[in-house]
Order: C-alpha cells, then structure tokens, then sequence
C-alpha cells in the first residue's frame, strides 16, 4: 500500500509517499493540494509505482505533519451514527430520528474552518480559551479528488481521492452564545465550538481509495490516556459517504482537496461527563489508514 504523506526535512515542508515505514519525496508535486488538483493522472501513477520505490532513495530523519495541511474546505456531518445519535439523545434529552434516511431526511452538514484548525501526528492542541469541556470526535476524513456538481449517489464514489484518520474536536462550552434567549435561532455557536486553532488534527497519511476495500466497512478505535473510548466501525454511519457526496454537491461545488469529516460514532467525551484536559494524550486508528496521536496542552 502507498499512502500520501506531508513532511517536515530540513526545515522545509515537501510531500511524499509512504511506503513500508519509508518516506519518499516526490520529485514533481511540491504539495498535497498539487497531487490532488491532478488526481486522475496522480492516481493512475499510484498503481505501478509500488514495484519502483524501493530502488530509491527514502528520505532519512523526516517528521510527519498533517498529510493535508490546507483542504479549501471542510465540511463536517452531525449525528450520522445510529449509536452516537441514541447517546446524544440520552444526554440532551432532545427527539432525535435515529434513522432520517428512512424518513425521507437529508445529510445535515457546517463547514468548519481551515487554515489554524489543521494539525497532524504529535501536534500539542490548547485547550481553548474559556472552552473547559473539550470534547473528542474521531471520524473518517474523506478527500475530494474531482470536480463534483449534482453528483449522483450511484455515482459518488468516483469522487473520492483518499481517506484520512480525522478528529472533529468540539468546544462543548462554546456551543451555546451567553446572554443569547434559549430559544433564539441566534443562540447556537458553531463556529467557537467547532473552529478554533488545532481543532481538526488530521493523519497520519492519506490512503489512496484503490488501496481501502470498502470504507464502509473499517473498523475505528480511540483512545484517551490509552483508555479506550470509541469503539465503532463506518458501517454504523446513517448517510454513507456516497449519500453525503451526492448531496453536499446538489448544494455547492465540491473542489479537489476539500475534505468531509464522516460523523462520529458513540464514546464521545459528552456522554460520559469527560472532557479532555492538559496532558491527555489522544490516540485514534481506523482500519488501512492507520494511527496516530495529539497531546492537550494548557
């Protein structure tokens, strides 16, 4: 398997492949977003390429950054597993559908911001300021590699460039606006809940999609303090992947590299009355994509 990587050598950021532990540079991409603004031709390269890499030279003393440091976009689902969706409804106490596919609903999407909020393998993520119930979210990041307007379902797949191993941190005290009337539509604060620096660690390689059997069906695990909190697998989403392509592109166009973090499933921080604090030490892994680990910091 040959994944797609970012990496710090010598001071400088350069992308490469990862291959059997080893980093190679590429010699004709200077970023990610250029391997994806070329993906068909990038991905017809990918198959071959498995056979060449270990007469070249791996780069040596390389540090892992987030492997795709500045999506144009990124676009987060709420309540797309069945089992996160029965625990928010104990918390919250609140008429959630536990199945709105069948009752004729749609995906329900926010954008979170890009820029600051991307960090990858080993980054150290404040907690932020005035924001004490951190919250954990691991979720399967998928990468756009094409074009797509008013795709079909059927069609959504051959869209998709790669996956990626995804934490869609919440700043649980920031969702609501103090001073805001309960019942004022103003009251909800997505963006200090969902965006603030660190707030999407991201790693630690892309998969390329010909190397993932069924992204329907990996398993996903993380841990906090190598206890473990989530436990699920994306077979539980309620929007398959394809079913959230399709839609997201019926309202917007989707560009190469914009990434949709999947949903979360049940364990998060909320539920259990935990929340993430100084020192904690995030561990999360999904199935051919591999793992990798952020540290809270004050």
């Amino acid at each position: 398997m040959i994944q797609l990587v970012t990496f710090l050598h010598d001071g400088q950021s350069r992308t490469g492949l990862l291959h059997e532990g080893n980093i190679y540079a590429s010699p004709r991409y200077a970023r990610v977003q250029d391997v994806l603004d070329d993906w068909p031709r990038a991905d017809g390269k990918l198959a071959v390429l498995a056979g060449d890499l270990p007469g070249r030279e791996p780069v040596r003393g390389a540090t892992l950054l987030a492997p795709h440091p500045h999506p144009p976009t990124i676009y987060f689902a709420g309540a797309n597993y069945r089992d996160h969706v029965e625990e928010m409804q104990r918390e919250l106490s609140m008429p959630l559908e536990i199945d709105p596919k069948g009752a004729g609903q749609m995906p329900w999407h926010a954008i979170k911001a890009s820029g600051a909020t991307v960090v990858g393998p080993e980054a150290r993520v404040r907690v932020p300021n005035g924001a004490p119930q951190l919250d954990w979210e691991l979720e399967l990041g998928v990468i756009v590699g094409r074009t797509a307007k008013d795709v079909a379902v059927d069609e959504a797949m051959d869209y998709v460039a790669g996956y990626v191993v995804a934490n869609d941190l919440s700043a649980r005290g920031h969702f609501g606006r103090p001073g805001v009337a309960e019942g004022s539509p103003f009251k909800w604060d997505w963006i200090g809940q969902k965006s603030f620096d660190g707030a999407c660690p991201l790693g630690p390689a892309i998969t390329p999609a010909r190397f993932v059997p069924d992204p329907m069906n990996l398993a996903m695990k993380l841990w906090v303090n190598d206890e473990l909190m989530q436990d699920s697998n994306t077979s539980r989403m309620l929007f398959g992947i394809a079913d959230q392509i399709a839609h997201l592109s019926s309202r917007l166009t989707l560009q190469p590299g914009d990434l949709i973090l999947t949903g979360t499933p049940a364990g998060v921080g909320a539920a259990r009355k935990r929340f993430l604090k100084p020192g904690d030490v995030v561990r999360q892994w999904i199935e051919h994509i591999g793992e990798f680990r952020f540290t809270i910091v004050q």
